[in-house]
């Protein structure tokens, strides 16, 4: 190893133990001097004599610079003291003013907390006044004995403030509803896909163009005619021909027998 381009007043290195192996690994130093005047105690290492795993003697730096390229490092006077963070301190006015700010936080979360609990009480008392009361919900059905409308008529019944037509129809009529071509349709749709029992068609009597109500037993397929514009309905309720863009609608209702539940 070459220390000859190590500049130190002290060296740590392992070196030679005597003056003269000393002066001549470190050439560029000053006077050599025995720092403790101990004897030259020598151990041998790896074989050989004249060497210790540390020296003894100390010289004068000479001032020549040069790059260090090996070196150990031990710790000096001073150079383990620890720095201040005392910059980063918070003062007690900025303590302070955290502090006033978490509670300031605190209070209006809880604020908000009891504003949302008084808004889903009023939200939810508006609900339950604008639901429909029990009179409204006993009218939202009907219920018809279907015993008491003859074969081939049609009635008219109120729903929900809308008019309900109820059929009872005839053999010839059913037999006409199914054997029409459904694709030459204007809202094709099977006549057993419009009711639950052949006999019987329940249709909301409401034009699908402006909102007429059409007249039953009337029109060029003998069912019902919107005479607003001129729309034509089958014993089915579809529509055959005038400006309305779809069949009559067909309400929610179920049959018991001879009784049928509208809604």
């Amino acid at each position: 190893m070459n220390f000859s381009k190590v500049l130190s007043n002290k060296t740590f290195y392992t070196a030679p133990a005597t003056k003269q192996l000393f002066k001549s690994a470190f050439p560029n130093s000053g006077k050599v001097v025995d720092v403790n005047n101990t004897s030259n105690s020598q151990i041998t290492f790896g074989g050989k004599k004249n060497m210790l795993n540390a020296t003894k003697y100390t010289a004068k730096a000479t001032g020549i610079v040069a790059q260090r390229r090996y070196g150990s490092y031990a710790s000096g006077p001073g150079s383990s003291k620890v720095p201040s963070f005392g910059g980063y301190a918070k003062s007690d006015a900025e303590g302070s003013t955290d502090r006033s700010r978490v509670f300031s936080y605190f209070m209006l979360g809880a604020t908000g907390a009891v504003v949302t609990a008084a808004a889903q009480n009023s939200v939810h008392e508006f609900l339950v006044n604008m639901a429909a009361s029990a009179d409204v919900l006993a009218v939202s059905k009907i219920e018809v004995d279907l015993a008491k409308i003859p074969v081939g008529s049609s009635v008219t019944l109120k729903w929900r403030g809308k008019p309900v037509f109820v059929r009872h129809r005839t053999q010839e009529q059913i037999e006409l509803s199914r054997s029409v071509n459904v694709a030459s349709l204007i809202d094709p749709q099977n006549d057993a896909d419009r009711v639950k029992i052949p006999e019987w068609l329940v249709v909301v009597g409401i034009c699908t163009h402006l909102g007429c109500v059409p007249i039953k037993d009337s029109g060029e397929f003998g069912a019902y005619y919107c005479p607003c514009h001129g729309s034509h309905y089958d014993y089915s309720g579809r529509i055959r021909k005038g400006p309305a863009p779809l069949n009559l609608e067909v309400p929610d209702y179920s049959i018991d027998g001879n009784m049928l539940t509208v809604g």
